[in-house]
């Protein structure tokens, strides 16, 4: 595809986003929405829409060449993407579920089940493509040298066992044994051969013999040949020829690398651009912009002067400073916004305890209201992010003339608008500096006042001061380095590197993370072998993130007490915001928060991060990339109410059903080297084996297509029956462990939701402990 067949897919996602906003903003807002069913509706179709235009908008970042042109369709990317978080969030609230089953829009929409899916963004690994590698170095080099120490541990400490002994001299013997029968029978052969009698009887029988095997092969062979011609012919098995990437995807996979090698090409050219121009526009318009600046700023000092008898209090450099001056008002109008302002921060002082608890809880009736009046979409964080970059297309790239610029390099008239703004507000900070020290001569020279704030400017101070201050996390390790941390981690088993496995092998960008609703922690629910483990590494490789391991296994015995216990969190959480993104990985995340400690793990203290851990991830703020995801197989053994607390989202991963069971076999199979024939019914193995994992099968898979299995399949194909043993020897997930699962599900907060809206009954508040020994208190009387 050309440049500009990417420029029309990119015009195509703006022109279906404008039609989007015009949707979602009308003129009059709708109505509120009463029916549950029709406003969930609403939005699976806008969320449907808005992942359409995801899709157009990435392939189009990915492969247009403009570098100018790409950062407009970044931002149109982190908008969009912020979007269907919005809209995912508010389906789970109208729905009460995390998975959604949207067949109807796709059907009315014509749209196949893997256009649902959300693409993950070409820039995610390769923003930060340089420091990504610069870390990988460096945990590589912590990993390697840990391993190195561990190797050189003496080994002939442990002396070998008697049984060990035993076994080494039973394999030599054994195979002694095997080598004197081969001799003894090749010995015997050649003895045999040598006392037959050759040309006795005639050839004859055998030369017939010999033709009926021959013709038979050739005749089978040309049957099974004529028997696919037709199967390919009536489109039941796909040509041979097309299973092969045709010429054409060739070259355009190669035009797509060369596209890749253009776009870094242009991009370092802009950089250098960028670089060049804000140090002319600095050079060049710096003094003139300075000068003018400082003119403008002492009109304003006599003009107010002249209004108000006395030279104007300068606007801090929080409130804008001199850009605070000129937004288009009079003098007399800023004076009195700094007055007002001064009035509301004076005005926001703490409010009493009484105060705080009526606004935290909503009247319950004003609620019951607000849900008979309807249902109404939540105010968007993202909407005027579109709306915006909307505004920036329609008024600036849509009708943009680029003939002359056939090989899509930046515009340096661009550049120039955009860093003046940048140089006009350095410029501004440095005359701001200038002209208080200034304003502080003329009071003292014509006013005859000190160089000090005004009384009015002390309040504020004071106001602010007395404000509350924010907790900071103490720094307990402020003197060590990094590398020094990330290698005690390593050492401790904390850090630890993630698996080559990506999302499509499991069968937030910061803008986005910042403003979108924020998910500190994720539960993983499901029984052994569905790929909880195997996501949280796949979220770990697709997104770059460093892994940390606080399993409740892989942390007992280390770092000791109380003291230990703070240092190990402290020191985890704060290299995993250095080294952002981060997954914190809690493996079997149910040991936390036992209703009851087995005794054989009292021993390793399970328990000991049910306290501090929640509290650590009170601090993880709107900026730390920061993700817990715990993984639990066993949650009714763990204090439910703890749990859900603890994390933010919970997931239920079912076992697969038949139609995913089939891709699974054939797939894995073909990872591991083995052949996909007639012989092997991937139908008949899908259905008998209902009830099995990911993992199970994988397990069969690895003791059936072993290397000398893949070397026989010429000669003898893989058949379904050969799977059925290994299976046999693995528990399957049964029935009554499933609905375990999911009756325990139904009692988190979004289980007991849905419950309720289903049945349309409220659920019964828990009984005031206080009103009740009121009540015991008169019947006692």
């Amino acid at each position: 595809m050309s440049q500009r067949a990417y420029n029309d897919l990119w015009v195509d996602a703006q022109l279906e986003l404008s039609r989007l906003l015009a949707e979602e903003q009308p003129a009059e807002p709708p109505p509120a929405q009463k029916d549950r069913v029709v406003f969930f509706q609403r939005l699976a179709m806008l969320y449907v829409r808005y992942i359409q235009i995801l899709r157009k908008l990435e392939k189009a970042y990915d492969l247009i060449i403009h570098p100018q042109k790409r950062r407009a369709i970044r931002k149109a990317i982190d908008s969009v993407m912020g979007r269907v978080v919005e809209l995912k969030n508010e389906m789970v609230e109208k729905e009460f579920l995390e998975y959604h089953y949207m067949d109807d829009i796709l059907h009315d929409m014509k749209l196949t089940p893997d256009k649902l899916e959300i693409p993950l963004p070409q820039y995610f690994p390769n923003d930060h493509s340089k420091e990504v590698q610069e870390r990988k170095a460096m945990l590589m080099n912590i990993f390697k040298m840990v391993e190195v120490t561990e190797s050189l541990e003496p080994l002939t400490e442990k002396g070998m066992t008697q049984e060990e002994a035993i076994r080494v001299i039973q394999v030599a013997e054994r195979a002694r044994q095997g080598r004197m029968r081969s001799k003894l029978y090749e010995e015997s052969r050649e003895g045999s051969l040598r006392s037959t009698h050759a040309g006795t009887e005639s050839t004859e029988p055998a030369a017939i013999c010999i033709q009926k095997v021959w013709r038979g092969y050739i005749q089978r062979k040309k049957t099974k040949i004529e028997r696919v011609k037709e199967l390919i012919a009536l489109g039941m098995v796909m040509d041979p020829k097309y299973l092969a990437p045709s010429p054409a995807e060739v070259s355009l996979r190669a035009a797509e690398a060369f596209t890749r090698v253009k776009q870094q090409e242009h991009e370092a050219a802009y950089q250098k651009a960028v670089v060049a121009v804000t140090n002319q526009l600095r050079e060049m318009e710096g003094n003139n912009m300075s000068n003018t600046l400082k003119s403008q700023v002492r009109q304003w000092f006599f003009d107010s002067r002249n209004a108000t008898g006395s030279f104007p209090d300068y606007p801090d450099e929080e409130d804008g400073g001199s850009a605070f001056i000129f937004d288009e008002k009079s003098p007399q109008q800023v004076l009195e916004e700094i007055v007002a302002k001064e009035e509301e921060d004076s005005s926001n002082k703490p409010r009493g305890k009484e105060e705080q608890k009526e606004k935290r809880k909503p009247d319950k009736k004003m609620i019951d209201e607000l849900e008979e009046a309807g249902l109404k979409m939540h105010p968007s964080a993202f909407l005027s992010d579109l709306e915006a970059v909307d505004k920036n297309f329609n008024d600036f790239w849509r009708s943009r003339d680029e003939t002359e610029n056939l090989s899509q390099k930046h515009d340096v008239e661009l550049i120039k608008e955009e860093k003046r703004k940048v140089v006009e507000e350095e410029i501004r900070v440095q005359v701001d500096d200038q002209m208080r020290q200034e304003l502080a001569e003329l009071k003292l020279s014509v006013d005859k006042e000190k160089g000090s704030k005004t009384k009015a400017n002390t309040k504020k101070k004071k106001a602010s001061k007395s404000g509350k201050k924010k907790k900071k996390e103490k720094d307990l390790t402020a003197d060590r380095t990094l590398e020094s941390l990330c290698q005690e981690l390593v050492e401790q088993g904390l850090l630890k590197q993630a698996d080559n496995v990506r999302l499509q092998d499991y069968l937030g960008s910061p803008v986005v993370h910042e403003k979108a609703p924020l998910i500190k922690s994720i539960l993983l629910v499901g029984p052994e072998g569905v790929g909880k483990k195997t996501l949280v590494h796949a979220v770990c490789q697709e997104t770059g993130a460093t892994l940390f391991d606080l399993s409740p296994l892989n942390t007992a015995g280390k770092y000791p007490g109380k003291s230990g216990l703070t240092m190990m969190i402290h020191v985890v959480f704060k290299v995993a915001r250095l080294l952002q993104p981060s997954v914190i990985w809690i493996g079997d995340a149910e040991k936390m928060f036992y209703k009851k400690v087995p005794k054989e793990e009292k021993e390793l203290d399970p328990k000991r991060l049910k306290k501090d851990l929640p509290k650590s991830l009170k601090l993880i703020k709107g900026e730390d990339r920061v993700l817990i995801i715990g993984t639990t197989e066993d949650p009714i053994s763990a204090e439910i109410k703890s749990m859900c607390k603890m994390y933010n989202k919970i997931l239920l991963i079912p076992r697969p059903d038949y139609g995913s069971r089939y891709i699974m076999w054939k797939e894995l199979i073909n990872q591991k080297g083995g052949e996909i024939t007639k012989a092997l019914d991937l139908s008949a193995l899908a259905k008998i084996s209902d009830g099995y994992t990911p993992g199970h099968m994988i397990k069969a898979i690895q003791s059936v297509v072993t290397e000398r299995r893949v070397r026989q399949q010429g000669r003898r194909p893989l058949t379904a029956a050969e799977f059925v043993a290994p299976l046999a020897r693995i528990d399957p997930v049964f029935q009554e462990q499933e609905e375990a699962l999911k009756n325990w599900y139904a009692k988190t907060p979004l289980g007991r939701k849905r419950i309720k809206a289903a049945t349309g009954k409220e659920e019964e508040p828990p009984p005031d402990k206080g009103k009740s020994a009121k009540k015991g208190a008169k019947k006692k009387t």
